[in-house]
């Protein structure tokens, strides 16, 4: 019951809030956050009621399975964005900044992490701290990034570059991560894997490749049974559901750790159904339309399991501050460079860096991954923490504004009431 309760009441205060922050022209996602962070640990839970608020990050956490779905999700409609038609015209464009900002953002956060390094000393942060904190850098949130572009029905240039390369990010984050972990690992013990840096990695992304085309491919071809739409939206649910389960599962065959990234796997689930099965764009629409609580929820649940312990220690705020400047600068400069480079317009070269700011679900994800290594991990949990708090509540304001500077979301024109006439009713 309590399960049920907390859920119905993290759907209400997202709800509510939203309503809240709407004069205020604020995203809804900014406002979904909010709700969470109301009735999380720190604010509601205080009281110790269980169900009308959550009292600990373990309540939170209890839920994560709602999280991982609204993942599958949401990876599942960015892999819309991959249709060959429209691949044509931007394709290029995408790999080429998706790549080179993910990279130069990994580049910037780490010399200046490595250059506070030599200042503050391995005690407040070590040197494997700092390469790691790089390569997380590179990761953008897209769940943010989606909601923000629905919301407000952003269409343009700049939108059509924003998906592909929020979901081609992540990739590239994988790998780059992978690389840096392995490194890390390799200072603190003092010991040199190079399966760990650069096979782990790529049978990770290649795998997940595969899984989510196999899905896809099988996702179309049962399509074919069913005549029935309310049938044939279940089995694209079904196949989401199906695509998160098998991602979950690890293995591990010789030296060679074998792991599923959710993000990949939906996402290619996504793009080869809708380049393969002919109604794939009214399905699609119709599962966004059935998966808007649920994403509420995922938003709300976020807001909740933010963490504010972290803002006790002045040497996590300081490095902190230091990688949400060296980030930002780096994923705007890597986006108008990549941007020059692919020959874009104005316009995308000048507002598509802000638009990947915001951080979230697989920047934590990495964190976790860091923790194996013990107080550098937690070093790097509670800096990446800081930083998810801050470019969630203000990443999605941010990607609004350059979203409407660019002109890819039109002002609202209010239409004047006219007045009934005379004598009819």
């Amino acid at each position: 019951m309590e399960t049920l309760l907390s859920i119905a009441v993290a759907l209400s205060a997202g709800l509510l809030m939203s309503r809240v922050v709407k004069p205020l022209k604020l995203p809804a996602v900014t406002g979904y956050l909010i709700a969470g962070i109301l009735i999380g640990p720190y604010c509601l839970g205080q009281i110790g009621f269980s169900g009308l608020g959550f009292t600990s990050h373990d309540e939170v956490a209890a839920l994560s399975v709602m999280n991982d779905m609204a993942l599958g999700f949401i990876a599942f409609a960015i892999g819309d964005e991959f249709r060959l038609s429209q691949l044509k015209h931007t394709g290029k464009q995408a790999t080429i900044i998706g790549v080179l900002q993910a990279c130069i953002t990994t580049v910037v956060v780490d010399a200046i992490l490595i250059g506070l390094h030599f200042i503050l000393g391995e005690d407040k942060l070590p040197l494997s701290s700092a390469i790691i904190l790089g390569a997380i850098a590179s990761a953008t949130a897209p769940a943010a990034t989606l909601m923000v572009v629905r919301q407000y029905k952003a269409k343009g240039k700049l939108t059509n570059l924003l998906l592909p390369i929020v979901a081609l990010d992540d990739a590239v984050g994988l790998v780059i991560f992978a690389i840096s972990f392995g490194v890390a690992k390799a200072l603190v013990s003092g010991e040199v894997n190079l399966v760990s840096i650069i096979v782990d990695p790529l049978v990770e992304i290649v795998v997940s490749l595969v899984i989510g085309a196999v899905i896809g491919y099988a996702l179309a071809w049962a399509e074919k049974f069913f005549k029935s739409n309310s049938k044939r939206q279940a089995l694209v649910v079904t196949a989401i559901f199906f695509a998160v389960a098998i991602s979950k599962i690890k293995w591990q065959i010789g030296s060679v750790h074998l792991a599923f990234s959710p993000l990949l796997v939906c996402m290619m689930l996504g793009t080869i159904f809708c380049n393969v099965c002919d109604f794939s764009a009214d399905l699609m629409e119709k599962t966004d339309r059935w998966t808007a609580p649920l994403f509420i929820l995922f938003f709300v649940l976020s807001g909740a399991e933010l963490e504010f312990s972290v803002f006790k220690d002045l040497a996590v705020i300081g490095v902190g501050v230091a990688y949400i400047i060296a980030r930002s600068l780096g994923k705007y400069f890597g986006a108008r460079w990549g941007s020059d480079i692919a020959k874009c317009e104005p316009n995308i070269k000048k507002y598509l860096g802000i638009t990947l700011l915001p951080q979230a679900g697989v920047a934590l994800g990495m964190s976790i991954t860091a923790m194996e290594l013990g107080e550098t991990g937690t070093i790097i949990r509670n800096i990446v923490l800081f930083g998810v708090l801050i470019y969630e509540l203000f990443g999605p304001v941010m990607t609004k504004n350059a979203l409407m500077k660019a002109g890819d979301i039109s002002p609202k024109v209010e239409k004047p009431r006219i007045p009934p006439e005379k004598g009819r009713v």
